[in-house]
């Protein structure tokens, strides 16, 4: 029987979203050795990065969340401390200002209530980056889907069901601009068959 190689890529690297695979493969967390997650869900994206050493953090507003997340980093990586994943919402993080190198939110920024939620969540992530430090967002927005959601930068009910807040190319890059960044890639967008569209977006400090 051929082995099970979903299966052994998922023992491996856990449930990793595929465009942070790609920017961990390009070493873009390569001398970043300090992670959070905000938003971090059941840690999906901690998995790989705890067994391999990273001083990893997380948050999310789900206390379950929270407890799975620790569950799992001391059975990968038991020296990390419990104290290192907390409930709180991606505007209020616990943390230092400058005292991670790599900022994860997938899928998260688009439950921002408005436009000026979503600007708090930003500055709150960029506030805890510390200089080099990347951020990695996925996030729903109109591109490549424009004439049917309209501009971005308010919540729209989607063709798949869902409500979320979307941004738009001219809303990312100015809020690259405002933050003083500068994009790691060129926007990356998944659009799904008219139903809704990902953003990849990666941005520098300093």
């Amino acid at each position: 029987m051929a082995p099970s190689l979903g299966a052994g890529l998922r023992d491996t690297f856990g449930g990793i979203d595929i465009y942070l695979f790609d920017q961990m493969q390009r070493g873009r967390l390569d001398g970043r050795p300090r992670v959070l997650d905000a938003g971090c869900g059941d840690g999906r994206n901690l998995r790989f990065l705890l067994a391999q050493g990273f001083d990893c953090f997380a948050t999310d507003r789900d206390p379950r969340a929270v407890e799975h997340v620790r569950h799992m980093a001391a059975s990968v990586a038991p020296a990390t401390p419990a104290a290192h994943f907390q409930v709180a919402e991606v505007d209020q993080q616990p943390w230092p200002n400058a005292s991670v190198d790599a900022v994860i939110c997938s899928a998260v920024l688009h439950f921002a209530d408005d436009a000026d939620h979503f600007g708090r969540m930003l500055r709150e992530l960029w506030r805890v980056l510390a200089p080099n430090g990347l951020l990695f967002a996925r996030l729903a927005s109109n591109i490549g889907l424009e004439a049917l959601l309209g501009p971005g930068g308010g919540r729209v009910h989607l063709p798949d069901g869902s409500e979320r807040f979307i941004v738009d190319e001219p809303l990312l890059m100015d809020w690259t601009q405002r933050l003083d960044g500068r994009l790691a890639d060129p926007l990356k967008t998944t659009v799904v068959q008219g139903m809704r569209a990902m953003t990849t977006w990666c941005v520098l400090k300093g």
